[in-house]
């Protein structure tokens, strides 16, 4: 909500360091436009609900910022409707300063911190105290049944504006919860490749031989392998949309190939990185690639090859992924951005935390990244006909994802009368 943000955030005096500093000129078109409706998006829903704990801040009388933090269990903070969250105010230490702040000045600001992904969501609002005499059904939706702390109001804010911090200078701290699940997860897995015995011997016959490098834990289900030549040398180069046939063996012994997207920059020479998503009822190759693959597998793997090219000259794109076929489409956008092409990213998954490299997006395209949540309350599906109705007239469309993506984008190119040499796609199934 960038200038509901600058109209709060953005002072005269704010305006007059940035000034001096160098940094209005950047910020100036912020503060531009129609004034815009101030909601919560998906986005935003999922990551109040995620939280449990958040930092407020209050002003007294004096002039003087209090910050407190609050906290209880995951979701305490809740969603009342697209510009109203709230939260039961658990009995404290009784100095009732924010209690005694907001009666005299209702405006609050709040700070959620996701530290192991190095995320953090500002809140500006008007809040309002509640309490089981005079709204007793608004306290009870903001009750977290199975947390015994005694609530002694309830807290009403409604949201003037929000805006997402960058990552920098985050540092990943994880709950004992987290750390319990990291470790037990680990434990599993280890025990998994003793009985697999994985053999620590080259996998594969290609011309290539790669390492694995680095793991990454990128959701729940899609880890994120890097890929270097063992002498650590440089790799052939790549094109947006190349992908790497890579041999796996299976618990049987047996070895097998499957493709993967690379999902490096292009113009990094140094690494290729492919993102497995595990599927339980898949072939098996996944299940493989997470039991068995480690940091020092070795792969002989044959040279990346494209039949997803993404073209070479300025016209604009529309590029649309569906899950895990984010993979060559991130790379499609990190190239059409170093040349300075129009392009928009739409991006559908069940859920934000279902997503690879959605933090990363979020970052790198703030103005042409548009997310959509299928499994999420109050979330929607790609409208593929609007897109595709408001793309330029020569923009070529790339599609990435499950099958009845790929089928629902060719149906809507055909009924808006786009050429079948305007919509390129591929399926990872």
């Amino acid at each position: 909500m960038a200038r509901a943000f600058a109209k709060i955030a953005f002072t005269p005096r704010v305006q007059a360091a940035q000034a001096r500093m160098g940094s209005r000129d950047a910020y100036r078109s912020t503060e531009l436009g129609d004034a815009e409706t101030v909601e919560l998006r998906p986005v935003e829903i999922e990551f109040i609900g995620a939280r449990d704990s958040f930092y407020q801040g209050t002003v007294g009388e004096n002039g003087w910022p209090y910050v407190q933090h609050r906290g209880g269990p995951m979701g305490f903070l809740k969603v009342l409707g697209p510009q109203t969250i709230g939260y039961a105010d658990f009995s404290g230490n009784r100095q009732y300063i924010s209690v005694g702040n907001l009666d005299g000045d209702d405006r609050v600001s709040l700070f959620l911190m996701d530290y192991p992904a190095q995320r953090r969501l500002k809140i500006w609002g008007r809040a309002r105290l509640i309490d089981e005499d005079t709204e007793p059904a608004l306290v009870a939706r903001l009750e977290s049944p199975d947390y015994r702390a005694r609530v002694e109001r309830g807290v009403i804010i409604t949201v003037e504006a929000f805006d997402w911090n960058c990552p920098k200078y985050i540092t990943p701290r994880f709950t004992e919860r987290e750390v319990r699940g990291l470790v037990t997860g680990w434990q599993r897995e280890a025990e998994q490749r003793n009985t697999a015995a994985a053999s620590a011997e080259e996998i594969g016959r290609g011309a290539l031989k790669l390492v694995v490098a680095g793991i990454r834990q990128m959701t729940p289900r899609v880890r994120a392998y890097e890929l270097r030549a063992p002498d650590w040398t440089e790799l052939p180069p790549v094109t947006a949309g190349a992908h790497l046939a890579v041999p796996v063996r299976l618990p049987d012994g047996a070895v097998v190939t499957r493709q993967y997207s690379l999902a490096t920059h292009p113009h990094r020479r140094d690494r290729y990185e492919i993102a497995v998503l595990h599927e339980q009822s898949g072939r098996g190759g996944s299940a493989a690639i997470h039991l068995s693959w480690q940091i020092g597998t070795l792969l002989a793997v044959d040279h990346p090859a494209n039949q997803f090219p993404l073209h070479d000259d300025d016209r604009p794109a529309i590029l649309i992924a569906g899950g895990i076929g984010i993979t060559p489409i991130k790379a499609m956008g990190q190239v059409l951005k170093a040349r300075g092409n129009t392009f928009e990213l739409h991006y559908s998954g069940r859920s934000g935390a279902e997503m690879a490299y959605r933090d990363r997006l979020e970052v790198e395209f703030p103005g042409q990244l548009h997310l959509y949540f299928t499994r999420v309350p109050g979330g929607a599906r790609i409208d593929l006909h609007a897109v595709m109705r408001a793309a330029p007239a020569d923009a070529l469309c790339y599609v990435c994802g499950p099958r009845r993506l790929i089928e629902a984008a060719k149906s809507a190119a055909h009924e808006l009368a786009i050429s079948a040499g305007r919509v390129q796609y591929e399926s990872f199934e």
